[in-house]
């Protein structure tokens, strides 16, 4: 069974989308470690409602932070310190979708940060926007990973940008699952479109 970790290039990329459509291609089960703010509207609660099959369960976080901001920040404004010995791994016999927190390097206290979530059978999916900066910010992401020694693969989220993909592509060399376009809605249908179009890719990793 495998675990893929999802994360993003910096915030508000489209990690949660991606990481439901990986979600129902596999037909995983999803599990969102910290999560801070929009604890009545939460990225699980998201994901659990754009999923159609039947399979995935839905672990619940190790940390619901009231505050949307850096963990580290919402954890201090809740008077408590996120500690990695408290993040436990669901046990389950289905693979896992495991999504982070903004980008690789968001810090969690004053010494950890979401990179050390990251284990080292973990598979790392890394969602990756056009935005000015989104070059140096793809590359220095996957450049921390590689130096871990991760497996890694890149999902292209928004409207597509040929020669940002491109760069991307070859100076990582890191399999692309695909992209997720801008869409009117992102619902049951489409998620499941998107997930019909990558399952062969994800399946392959």
């Amino acid at each position: 069974m495998q675990r893929l970790f999802v994360t993003g290039i910096s915030t508000e990329v489209g990690k949660t989308i991606a990481a439901a459509i990986i979600t129902e291609a596999l037909e995983a089960d999803y599990w969102k470690p910290i999560q801070a703010g929009d604890l009545d509207n939460s990225d699980s609660h998201k994901v659990k409602r754009l999923l159609s099959n039947s399979k995935t369960v839905i672990h619940p976080n190790s940390y619901a932070l009231k505050t949307p901001m850096s963990p580290h920040a919402a954890a201090a404004i809740d008077a408590v310190q996120i500690n990695l010995q408290n993040i436990k791994i669901p046990v389950t016999n289905n693979h896992l979708v495991i999504e982070g927190a903004g980008g690789l390097l968001v810090p969690l206290n004053e010494n950890d940060t979401i990179l050390d979530l990251i284990k080292p059978n973990d598979k790392v999916v890394v969602v990756s926007r056009h935005y000015l900066g989104s070059i140096n910010h793809t590359l220095l992401t996957v450049e921390v990973l590689k130096q871990k020694g991760y497996h890694i693969s890149l999902l292209f989220s928004g409207d597509e940008h040929p020669t940002t993909e491109q760069i991307i592509r070859d100076k990582t060399k890191s399999p692309v699952i695909g992209r997720i376009n801008e869409e009117p809605i992102f619902d049951k249908k489409t998620i499941r479109k998107y997930a019909n179009l990558f399952r062969n890719n994800l399946e392959l990793l």
